[in-house]
């Protein structure tokens, strides 16, 4: 399987972009392209004599283009070779050779020399090389590569058997290599912290002589805005006059000119950029925490991007396939991604931040059994807030997902918000939170819940949905799976939205912050992608899927004498021990009974909005309620139960139900019940009982709309097993 851009990748045009869109120098060169490679045992240290052939960088070598489509195993070594000559114009600078990405441990020679070593597939590193060169003539660049997969370092969603939710490893060089010529000193690195009214700057310099100093121009299309200049390795305040703000909406970037001057004279010049915002927790009036970007709360809604790819596995095939799929997000009414436990390249982050679209990035797992591990997932932690801080996307780090390799979390949380005190931190998406950062995070399949609140967090759905459609001739195995699997486009719109509903009523009511839909594209053996993995069908039209996205009306069309819990916390009457007989009779005086809004039952129990926490086997409820005359005709009961659930109106059973629902049924009245109504106050009566699992009880009265009665009438759920 390949994508439609694989035709156009060739040895002398793949990936030709500039690599590094935060630090840009104008005089680069690529090192792209064909290299030649030999496989030997992991126990060879020498460089083999005879080559195997050729491998396509910054392919990674299981990947179809790469030319090989092979696994590297454990114990080999993947050796590259190249040559290159430095251009007479670099002449008296340093030379310096910059990699990317290589997955996992390498070794790096220049003519035979040893220059350097790195651990970390995740992450770009450099040596400077100038000490090993040719003064003329071409020089021998080589690379050993060595990749355990299952090793216990970082690896996100590697695994020697991709199947379920594991996949194809990405073994040796996988992002762009490429040559810098820098003056020295030189600037090595820009820490930018955007505020609303301007920029943190500080920039570090290659030396720590003294007298070094910084010019930082600021210019908005073009036109120098504002300028500041201070000490090198200090931090500068650049203020913006008018500031314009990015957003998801209006994603403007300001250039950014810096300088780094000696003796008042300029010894080094880079190009970047930034966006002015901020992401920060606010408290509304019902004492719950949201984000909010630029002070204002703003709903996020988004795909979980595994950033996997048939062709290149790791890497994408170029640069257009990155903006084809941010805008198919964009059109899709998306404004967030979140990179799961994958750093992608940088160009990734450069095209969010052009395009708007918020990032939650990942750290990838790994195993952490060991205190080696443990260090290395530091080292690397680390490593890929320095490389990416600078995007203004990016608004989450996430520590942890699913408790994959978790340890120390309270210690890491802490350590992560003071590496970068300008974003939020989620401690652990999914299930195994520790009450600290930000964020409290929850997954659910398929059905969307919301976690507890917490004073001081706000509430998230890290993953939800994962709903299954194969496209025939679009399938990367004959074996696939979603967590529910549908049969065409109509069944996947229809439970895509009813998800989309519940997931625009969990923000209303319980005040959800977020939700991550599984996912961007079908991968590997999954096909729960709104793309399929070729990038070549859209399961859903952009502009459908726009318009369900944005569109929080509410799902029940009509009329409600007594309201669900989605729609408003209605106060019921309610114990959690038996009551006398006839407490469902509407003359009972339930005056000493607890009062608490609706529904009722326990949090992450699918399709369910708790406002009263109710964890017990049994619970007995009760509330008036007004009804027209005449009775309306098609009056249905709204109930959402978990578990076996009895309905009295007025002393009569309205209905009675066995087993569990995940979302919301509509139930005719029996024609004892109709009867009884009255239109003086009428008494609504509820026994809910319990086994197992989750658990959660809420009944309205509703009257439909004559266009949504006949086919908005599931069926009750099984009993749980």
């Amino acid at each position: 399987m390949t994508t439609r851009w694989a035709a156009r990748v060739s040895p002398d045009q793949v990936w030709p972009e500039y690599p590094r869109p935060t630090l840009v120098r104008d005089d680069w060169l690529n090192l792209n392209g064909l290299w030649s490679y030999a496989i030997t045992p992991a126990s060879r240290q020498t460089p083999p004599t005879r080559w195997d052939g050729l491998i396509l960088v910054p392919f990674p070598i299981e990947a179809p283009l790469s030319g090989l489509g092979r696994r590297l195993q454990p114990d080999q070594r993947l050796w590259y070779r190249r040559t290159f000559r430095i251009p007479e114009s670099w002449t008296n600078r340093r030379i310096r050779l910059h990699f990317g990405a290589v997955d996992w441990a390498c070794w790096v020679w220049v003519n035979g020399i040893h220059v350097g070593e790195h651990r970390g597939g995740y992450d770009p590193f450099t040596f400077d090389i100038t000490r090993a060169l040719q003064p003329a003539g071409e020089n021998e660049l080589l690379v050993a590569v060595e990749d355990p997969t299952e090793g216990g370092q970082p690896r996100g969603k590697q695994a020697h058997r991709n199947e379920g939710i594991f996949y194809t490893p990405s073994s040796g060089i996988w992002q762009t290599v490429w040559l810098e010529p820098v003056p020295q000193p030189c600037i090595n690195r820009l820490v930018l912290r955007p505020e609303l009214n301007g920029l943190r700057l500080r920039v570090d310099p290659s030396s720590s002589r003294d007298n070094l100093g910084v010019l930082a121009i600021a210019k908005a299309e073009g036109r120098e805005v504002a300028r500041v200049t201070g000490p090198a390795a200090q931090e500068l305040w650049l203020r913006i006059p008018e500031p314009r703000l990015w957003s998801p909406d209006n994603p403007f970037l300001y250039d950014l000119e810096v300088e780094l001057m000696h003796q008042g004279h300029p010894v080094d010049r880079v190009r970047s950029y930034f966006g002015l915002r901020t992401i920060t927790l606010r408290t509304g009036e019902d004492g719950r925490a949201r984000m909010a970007l630029n002070g204002q709360t703003l709903f996020q809604l988004g795909t979980l991007d595994q950033g996997y790819w048939p062709d290149g596995i790791y890497t994408p095939p170029c640069d257009e396939a990155i903006q084809h799929e941010l805008l198919f997000l964009k059109k899709a009414g998306f404004n967030l991604a979140r990179k799961h436990v994958k750093v992608e390249p940088e160009r990734w982050y450069y095209w969010c931040d052009r395009l708007g679209l918020l990032v939650w990035q990942d750290m990838p797992s790994g195993e952490n059994h060991t205190p080696e591990t443990r260090l290395q997932f530091e080292v690397e932690l680390q490593r890929m807030i320095e490389a990416r801080r600078n995007h203004p996307s990016i608004i989450v780090w996430v520590l942890f997902n699913e408790g994959w390799g978790q340890y120390d979390t309270e210690r890491l949380t802490a350590w992560v918000k003071e590496l970068d005190p300008d974003r939020l931190v989620s401690n652990a998406s999914g299930w195994t939170d520790r009450h600290v950062g930000d964020i409290v995070d929850v997954h659910s399949y398929p059905d969307p819940v919301s976690p507890p609140p917490e004073p001081g967090r706000a509430a998230v759905l890290g993953e939800f949905g994962g709903l299954g459609l194969a496209i025939p001739g679009h399938t990367w195995s004959t074996q696939f799976w979603g967590y529910v699997m549908l049969p065409d486009p109509p069944a996947l719109a229809a439970r895509y939205q009813r998800l989309l509903q519940q997931v625009w009523q969990l923000h209303r009511v319980s005040g959800l912050s977020a939700a991550v839909y599984t996912q961007t594209t079908d991968v590997e053996t999954e096909c729960n992608g709104l793309l399929t993995y070729d990038r070549a069908v859209s399961k859903l039209d952009p502009a459908l899927l726009n318009r369900l996205n944005r569109d929080p009306s509410a799902p029940w069309p009509g009329q409600f004498l007594s309201p669900p819990a989605f729609l408003e916390p209605v106060p019921w009457r309610y114990r959690l021990t038996p009551p006398p007989e006839g407490w469902f009779q509407p003359d009972y005086n339930d005056a000493d009974w607890a009062e608490g809004p609706a529904g009722f039952g326990t949090y992450g129990t699918p399709g369910a909005f708790v406002q009263t926490p109710w964890s017990g086997p049994d619970i007995w409820l009760r509330r008036t309620f007004q009804c027209p005359d005449p009775v309306p005709d098609n009056l249905h009961l709204l109930i959402h139960h978990d578990e076996d659930a009895t309905v009295w109106i007025n002393g009569v059973v309205a209905t009675r139900l066995e087993g569990y629902t995940t979302d919301y049924i509509a139930v005719p009245l029996t024609p004892e019940a109709r009867a009884a109504l009255r239109p003086d106050p009428n008494v609504l009566a509820v026994h809910c009982h319990q086994t197992r699992g989750g658990q959660y009880i809420d009944v309205a009265l509703w009257v439909p709309e004559e266009t949504t009665a006949n086919h908005r009438t599931p069926q009750p759920g099984p009993a749980r097993p």
